[in-house]
């Protein structure tokens, strides 16, 4: 699988001859280095609706045709907003597509759209594909429901923000680490505004020390996971 990092916590994942793209935040991301009129899209996945994972959620879907996934409230609201190729969810059972299932977990967070509009529950999203399986947490505090994840799902590597203030921090997301059984974590975000700095050199040392790795890539690069 192949994981390219737009900055905060916009991604996307390929595999399979498909693209997945999560978060769509390019424009306002003072760390973006992509011009989002060429990003490529067959799904967009939607942790969750705050302004820096939706301000170009609309624009993409429309200009690739993508299927938009998230909360019912999310997909509602594209919508109205005349995208409508979309798949509503919440918290549940595991749900197919083309590339494999993904099943809706918690996540301890708000989620709102920018123009006041309800997000519906904020969720992580857990892939099962016949390739690898991966978590995505989403903007989410640690929670013991991430317990619950190695019960569905023997981890290759997740994705989990790290940056503290209005998520986990890098210690927090150690823990839960070790709560989804999965030693192989990417971070997202972080250092994109000052409330969300950290010492990403001691992260990794911490992680290291633990057994694991924390993988940070730089915005724009594309790593294989």
């Amino acid at each position: 699988m192949k994981l390219t990092f737009y900055g905060h916590a916009t991604f996307s994942v390929e595999f399979g001859g498909k693209k997945i793209l999560f978060d769509p935040f390019f424009t306002g991301n003072p760390a973006a280095t992509t011009d989002p009129a060429t990003v490529e899209a067959d799904y967009i996945f939607v942790s969750h609706a705050h302004g820096d994972h939706v301000s170009d959620l609309v624009s993409i879907a429309k200009r690739t045709g993508a299927l938009c996934v998230g909360a019912a409230e999310v997909t509602g609201w594209l919508n109205s907003h005349g995208v409508e190729k979309t798949h509503g969810m919440n918290h549940g059972g595991p749900i197919p597509f083309d590339f494999g299932s993904v099943r809706g977990v918690n996540a301890v967070h708000s989620s709102s759209f920018p123009d006041g509009a309800n997000g519906g529950n904020p969720m992580g999203f857990l892939f099962t594909t016949p390739e690898k399986n991966f978590y995505y947490a989403g903007d989410t505090a640690l929670n013991m429901d991430m317990q619950l994840i190695p019960l569905w799902a023997k981890l290759d590597f997740a994705v989990l923000p790290i940056g503290g203030n209005f998520t986990m921090d890098p210690t927090d997301a150690l823990f839960a680490a070790d709560f989804i059984k999965c030693n192989k974590v990417v971070g997202v975000h972080y250092d994109t505004f000052p409330p969300i700095k950290i010492d990403t050199e001691k992260a990794k040392a911490d992680f290291a020390s633990a057994g694991k790795a924390l993988l940070l890539p730089a915005v724009g690069e594309t790593i294989e996971l």
